[in-house]
């Protein structure tokens, strides 16, 4: 299942992040990718809004995961940029959030692959070039 979309002007990200995720409405794990800089963040904060979170986001680079609510089910928000061994991701209790009702967004999924094998996500990857942005999604 593909997904493609530009984003030349961020008033369009809204309607992106709300296509997204009814495209993918049947999965909880999102992993995205992008150089730093690319706009990963500010994409999973439209998604929560999109799916009716109300908190203050903010990057979950130094705490590693943040937690917003929304109506229906909680949303987890990891960062794994600063995560060098597998290990670390273990001592946060990463597959115990797997195992949670809740919507997963990580930010730098490499390092979490070996936990994934079995789960159904959602791979986004968001590209910059001459100042546009360009969203690939396929599901693994």
């Amino acid at each position: 299942m593909l997904f493609e979309r530009e984003i030349s002007d961020i008033s369009e990200l809204p309607n992106v992040a709300k296509e997204l995720l009814d495209h993918f409405n049947d999965y909880t794990i999102f992993l995205i990718e992008g150089e730093m800089g690319a706009g990963k963040t500010t994409l999973i904060k439209e998604l929560c809004k999109q799916l009716g979170s109300t908190n203050n986001f903010s990057s979950p680079s130094y705490s590693i995961v943040n937690e917003y609510k929304t109506p229906t089910t909680p949303i987890f928000h990891f960062d794994l940029y600063r995560l060098k061994k597998m290990e670390e991701l273990m001592d946060l209790g990463f597959e115990d959030y797997l195992s949670k009702k809740a919507i997963i967004f990580v930010e730098w999924p490499q390092i979490a692959v070996d936990f994934l094998k079995h789960e159904k996500c959602v791979n986004i990857n968001i590209k910059v070039t001459l100042g546009r942005r360009f969203i690939y999604c396929s599901t693994i």
